[in-house]
């Protein structure tokens, strides 16, 4: 039987000190000082999170760095308490049915933690033993987990001496070693060569196809479209947007994303852009730009450059996407999921 996953209000504050580029993340900062002691900062990483994953679904969390989806996961996989809110999966309270919820779920975390004074096949069997997999159970999953991810002829090497993909197939191969009903991948293709990701991304569908649940963070716009049937795009803590990655590309206006950029201001201008057919929505970017959003995309370029000439400003450059997620994360946030 498939298991869902359930948050609501989903809250957390770290209090400690701001990190060396706060600049650069999506957490907000607020200074708390008080008499004889040391400032604090309060850091809020989420802001109320209530979502609800089907079971069976591959579920996708999108956002930049620092939007929260670490946490969320952290939160659903009990090593981090939530300062508010609560969070179930199946029927189990995450924080009051700990061991309950670690028997159920697998967890892959952005960096390999893998032991490297064991091989590869002794860190999946020992692996087995702690959920009670008898030794001929886990002798014959480590097997299947070692050719499934094209370990084999490695499997008797220590780890120490594997590459970083190497080491990230030996990941996940270990978080599926007692078969969990439900899969957290935090980045799970981040730094993995374009071979190696599609054999991940063949290997997660495949799970999906068995029932499992599986719950993803990724800032990899592409690896949400072709693995996630629903997806939620986080930033500063917050939903900004749900729904499968069709319902969402649908949701930016017009599609397409026109982005120009102009030798000098002009009002005029924008007012005339705003007037072109097929155009639903011009916004101003600094210093001197604008970001169309409209049905078409190619079609209007000669019809810009003419209207820049008439108003006597240079044309300096025109970028058109097509509907994508990352337009729909411009559209809500005026900024890029890799800022």
């Amino acid at each position: 039987m498939a298991v869902g996953i359930r948050t609501q209000d989903l809250r957390k504050v770290y209090m400690s000190p701001p990190p060396l580029a706060a600049g650069s993340g999506g957490f907000s900062f607020s200074a708390q000082r008080s008499k004889g002691k040391q400032p604090k900062t309060e850091i809020k990483a989420l802001d109320g999170v209530s979502l609800e994953v089907i079971p069976g679904e591959i579920f996708g969390l999108l956002g930049p760095n620092g939007a929260g989806k670490s946490t969320t996961v952290g939160i659903l996989t009990t090593r981090v308490r939530p300062t508010g809110g609560q969070a179930w999966i199946a029927d189990h309270d995450v924080w009051k049915e700990q061991v309950a919820v670690k028997r159920i779920i697998g967890v892959v975390g952005q960096r390999p933690n893998l032991d490297f004074s064991l091989t590869a096949r002794e860190i999946l069997t020992f692996h087995g033993a702690y959920f009670g997999q008898s030794s001929h159970e886990r002798t014959k999953r480590a097997n299947t987990l070692l050719e499934k991810f094209k370990l084999l002829d490695r499997a008797d090497q220590l780890v120490r001496g594997f590459s970083g993909g190497m080491m990230q197939r030996m990941s996940i191969a270990r978080a599926m070693m007692h078969d969990p009903d439900v899969l957290f991948l935090d980045e799970p293709s981040a730094g993995l060569d374009p071979q190696t990701r599609l054999l991940l991304w063949e290997i997660i569908q495949e799970y999906n196809k068995a029932g499992k649940t599986i719950l993803i963070t990724t800032h990899n716009m592409e690896e949400a479209d072709a693995l996630c049937h629903r997806l939620a795009i986080i930033d500063h803590g917050h939903v900004i947007a749900l729904g499968t990655p069709r319902e969402l590309k649908a949701s930016v206006p017009g599609g397409y994303l026109v982005r120009v950029r102009f030798g000098q201001s002009s009002p005029d201008l924008m007012k005339r852009l705003e007037a072109l057919s097929g155009v639903r929505e011009v916004r101003a970017v600094e210093p001197h730009g604008a970001d169309l959003y409209a049905d078409r995309g190619g079609s209007l370029v000669s019809e810009i450059a003419n209207l820049t000439l008439a108003a006597g400003v240079e044309l300096v450059d025109v970028h058109i996407s097509e509907p994508s997620l990352e337009n729909l994360f411009l559209h809500h946030t005026g900024r890029s999921l890799r800022e």
